[in-house]
């Protein structure tokens, strides 16, 4: 299997990240591991998204964060809930999009380089599941399209995990 990735550069944010949603969608069909399926979307938008040093998962635990699938350096491996931008998003539920991670109190820096992040959390039938994080080595690098072009993407890694429900409930 192999894809033919949309350059942001050659289409508006907003088809871009349609066009992103719909790869992650073909690649994630049909499969329900939800490993299998943060490493191939990690591994996706590493190679699609311009100007990113690190992009993956963090999973939770029921006390913390730990780190799952991504695409980048080396990682942290555990964040407290509440702490840094990953365990803003966590704690809140809410995506947190911050310009200047050195700005941000509280920031983890498990790459030097990088300089702003967007995180996504991932709530599954009303429960944490995880993050989904994105960092840039540039300042200000995500806007309000990106911010809802990665909320869909973290969508269709949600729904791939609810289909595993569905297959669940129609084999019953």
């Amino acid at each position: 299997m192999s894809f033919e990735m949309t350059s942001i550069e050659s289409a508006d944010k907003t088809s871009f990240y349609a066009e992103l949603a719909s790869q992650a969608r073909g690649l994630l069909h049909g499969e329900r591991d939800r490993i299998a399926n943060a490493a191939n979307l990690a591994a996706l938008a590493w190679h699609a998204l311009p100007a990113i040093n690190w992009c993956g998962f963090y999973f939770f635990d029921g006390r913390e964060l730990v780190v799952g699938p991504f695409q980048g350096k080396p990682a942290c491996v555990r964040i407290a809930m509440g702490r840094g931008v990953c365990g803003t998003a966590a704690s809140t539920r809410e995506t947190q999009m911050v310009d200047d991670v050195h700005a941000f109190e509280g920031h983890i820096a498990c790459d030097a380089a990088s300089r702003s992040e967007i995180v996504v959390p991932l709530i599954l039938d009303g429960e944490l599941l995880g993050v989904w994080d994105v960092d840039s080595p540039e300042l200000g690098r995500f806007d309000d399209e990106d911010r809802r072009g990665m909320m869909a993407l973290c969508e269709v890694f949600i729904e791939s995990l609810r289909m595993d429900e569905v297959r669940a409930g129609a084999a019953a």
